[in-house]
């Protein structure tokens, strides 16, 4: 029997979780939990996915609220990935963002294939570029 899976927009995270999440998914922002907590409490949305009271996946937008949006963050742990908890996460995303003129994001080229099935698409000739203090990427 699969487990119910519960879509929240905000809510309470506990640094314990978020770092646990992160680490799992190798993310070097593990390594600033602070920071990375303070970041995502300051989002312009943070939806998070639950079973029972485990924290499995979250996806945060940093946005002007008008036109423009950018999903930096969209993690689920290993052992749910491949059931559908990071459509339902991108799909509250949408939501929210349809009318948006830009969604945008940075996609690590092992999950590429799930946001194309999401509807993003390769921009074109731009390059994504970056200052980026990690080593996972």
């Amino acid at each position: 029997m699969r487990k119910q899976v519960k879509i929240s927009v905000g809510g309470h995270l506990t640094e314990e979780e978020v770092v646990s999440l992160y680490r799992d998914n190798g993310w070097s922002s593990a390594d600033k939990p602070k920071t990375l907590l303070d970041a995502l409490r300051h989002s312009h949305t943070l939806v998070t996915a639950r079973i029972g009271e485990e924290l499995v996946g979250l996806g945060n937008a940093i946005s002007d609220g008008y036109l423009v949006v950018y999903y930096p963050h969209l993690l689920v742990k290993t052992a749910y990935q491949g059931q559908g908890i990071g459509r339902l996460i991108m799909q509250e995303m949408h939501n929210k963002y349809a009318g948006f003129h830009q969604q945008m994001l940075t996609a690590d080229s092992k999950v590429v294939g799930f946001y194309e099935s999401r509807g993003f698409k390769r921009a074109g000739s731009t390059v994504p570029m970056w200052i980026y203090q990690g080593s996972e990427h």
